[in-house]
């Protein structure tokens, strides 16, 4: 075996953005992510999860919705206020639409894929059409106070249920009235704060299932507005939760970091009835888990520590073996490092910024510890330029860079956005250097 060098590189200052939200494609492969940075991620669970897709993110463009409708057509929503559809070929906004009620905080597909909710700032529901080349308006729900933090559609589409700030709402879609109100502070005595919804589902039989900011998961009867089971999880907010397509498992994630699941279950032996039931909780995340899917074969979470995880559901498997195992996707699987050999540089990529670093060199022997040999740097690595300010000079705008690169020599620098391709030149002059874009 030949000799060679390795330089640990520990000073790429990466700070991977938290998954914000998660969309399973309906009857389909694939899993949609947004991150915090407006990133948008596509995985594909036909090949082993892999990253099939990146859109980079837009300072002037959050993402707090995804959703999949019309079958592959990918949608997202935020507190800019519009509804984006996303082209998946060219990786990219493909068009966009003001929905009119001030930040968008959630958004819901109807069953058939033909028709697109969001709940906005002002209180409002709107309701889109989902046509051939975007989305027309259509009309609005009853309106109320009070921002809409989540919907979930009925699965016959004739109701929609809205979450929103100590209240649940059920609309008749084809009315647009409001026919039911569920106070969810009304059990709880002496509460003087808010309950804060942040997550809500409509189960085929009727039930709605709300998590809130109190730490609880509770199931409702929308014809009676009667509370059925409530269930504490966590004595923080529970953020996330996410309904399987045959409605007997549930994944909800919590603040602290930690994932529960509940699974429909007989009150006992060959009995009909049925309860849910928390089975197995998950402490795989760090941070909030803002972010929950339930896919047919695994649990999958996303949190602000960046991680996304994948879970199988060992009772779905036929077999173990690679796809049983548990996946924790952490860092970016784009390559965000490029070097120039001959020049021993370093170039690394940031979402709006790069740094060219030098890598440090050694005049000594070096320490035997085993078979390798560990020198001392007599020489540190340096940044030589941090092209923060040249990129914004070169234009101030707010796309996120995608791909960037360092020639081999090291006298050349380019990177892309979504739409703009810049070269550089360096020049270099004893520590000195020189940026001029060609």
């Amino acid at each position: 075996m030949g000799e060679f060098e390795v330089h640990r590189v520990r000073f790429f200052g990466l700070v991977p953005a938290g998954v914000r939200c998660l969309a399973c494609q309906p009857r389909g492969p694939r899993l949609a992510l947004a991150r915090t940075d407006g990133a948008v991620e596509v995985y594909n669970f036909a090949a082993n999860y892999f990253q099939e897709k990146v859109i980079p993110g837009n300072e002037a463009r959050s993402v707090e919705a995804l959703c999949w409708a019309a079958g592959d057509r990918l949608f997202g929503a935020g507190l800019n206020g519009e509804v984006a559809e996303y082209d998946l070929s060219r990786l990219c906004v493909a068009h966009s639409v003001d929905g009119g009620g001030g930040p968008i905080w959630s958004m819901a597909a109807n069953s058939s894929g033909t028709q697109l909710a969001i709940g906005c700032e002002d209180g409002s529901v709107k309701l889109f059409q989902v046509v051939p080349g975007g989305i027309q308006f259509e009309r609005n729900l009853d309106r109320r106070k009070g921002r809409i933090l989540c919907l979930s559609w009925h699965p016959s589409d004739s109701h929609i249920a809205a979450g929103s700030i100590d209240i649940v709402r059920v609309f008749n879609v084809s009315s647009g009235q409001t026919v039911q109100r569920i106070m969810v502070n009304y059990h709880v005595h002496k509460v003087k704060r808010e309950c804060i919804l942040w997550s809500i589902a409509f189960l085929s039989s009727g039930t709605v299932v709300t998590s809130d900011s109190f730490g609880r998961v509770q199931f409702w009867d929308w014809e009676r507005g009667t509370l059925q089971e409530s269930h504490t999880v966590s004595t923080s907010a529970v953020l996330s939760l996410s309904v399987s397509e045959k409605e007997d498992s549930i994944i909800v994630g919590t603040s602290t970091g930690a994932t529960y699941q509940f699974q429909l279950l007989p009150v006992k032996r060959g009995s009909l009835e049925k309860r849910w039931v928390r089975t197995k909780p998950f402490q795989h995340h760090t941070h909030d888990v803002r972010a929950v899917a339930h896919s047919s074969t695994a649990l999958i979470s996303g949190g602000l520590d960046a991680q996304l995880v994948i879970r199988p559901l060992m009772e779905k498997m036929q077999k173990k073996g690679y796809d049983a195992a548990l996946r924790k996707f952490t860092f970016p699987h784009r390559r965000l490092v490029s070097c120039a050999r001959k020049a021993r540089l370093l170039l690394f990529q940031f979402s709006q910024h790069l740094e060219l670093w030098r890598l440090g060199s050694t005049d000594e022997t070096g320490e035997s510890q085993g078979p390798a040999l560990v020198q001392v740097l007599s020489q540190s690595p340096r940044c030589l330029q941090d092209f923060g300010h040249e990129l914004s000079c070169a234009w101030a705008g707010p796309e996120h860079i995608y791909c960037s690169c360092v020639s081999p020599c090291g006298s050349w620098v380019a990177y892309s956005t979504a739409s703009r391709f810049h070269l550089y030149q360096l020049q270099y002059k004893g520590d000195s250097i020189s940026v001029k874009k060609v």
